[in-house]
């Protein structure tokens, strides 16, 4: 009865291993960059087994409207590295993440990689180097490494890098610039 019980228990061990690692291993962003998918799987991975401070963590760093991570998340199913790279994509061109989600969802058969290029964001260029840092930085900061989180300041976490990029909605909303169109900021309605 006790050997019975413990195949059991490390059949179902194997089980849920296997349906956790199908989660990474099922992920492909296609962001055309081996680093950035790389990084994109484990943000994915975290974002599975951590949904609210993943949530937390996409709506602090980019400004997304926290309805709209939400919603991709628990409702329309998305994975979590689909969701961080769109809202990264989203701050970097200084667009609402809604815009980037709606861009994406019709053309999601390209891959990542081919909707930034078409967004504006070419392979190799500054802005897809501050793209691919802005990946970097997330999967540091979730991962205890550096970032607001683990420091407690801005040193190597959303705050840093150059002004351009920090104020396109990347903080936390001014509440004294209400309806001004900026990403977090506003009535909440995902724009």
């Amino acid at each position: 009865m006790k050997n019975k019980l413990l195949i059991t228990l490390f059949l179902f061990g194997l089980v849920a291993a296997a349906g956790a690692q199908a989660v990474t291993i099922g992920f492909s962003p296609r962001t055309g960059d081996v680093w950035v998918d790389t990084r994109l799987g484990d943000i994915n991975t975290y974002g599975r087994g951590n949904p609210n401070g993943f949530i937390d963590d996409v709506v602090g760093g980019f400004g997304a409207p926290r309805p709209l991570v939400r919603e991709l998340y628990y409702d329309r199913g998305w994975a979590p590295g689909d969701i961080y790279f769109a809202c990264a994509l989203a701050s970097q061109l200084g667009r609402p993440c809604l815009e980037v989600v709606d861009y994406y969802d019709r053309n999601r058969g390209q891959g990542w990689g081919v909707v930034a290029q078409r967004l504006g964001i070419k392979p190799g260029s500054s802005a897809f180097h501050a793209l691919k840092g802005r990946v970097g930085k997330g999967h540091e900061r979730l991962h205890g490494r550096g970032g607001p989180k683990a420091s407690g300041g801005p040193k190597g976490g959303r705050d840093a890098g150059p002004p351009q990029a920090r104020d396109q909605g990347g903080g936390k909303p001014d509440k004294g610039n209400k309806g001004k169109g900026n990403e977090g900021k506003g009535n909440g309605k995902g724009r």
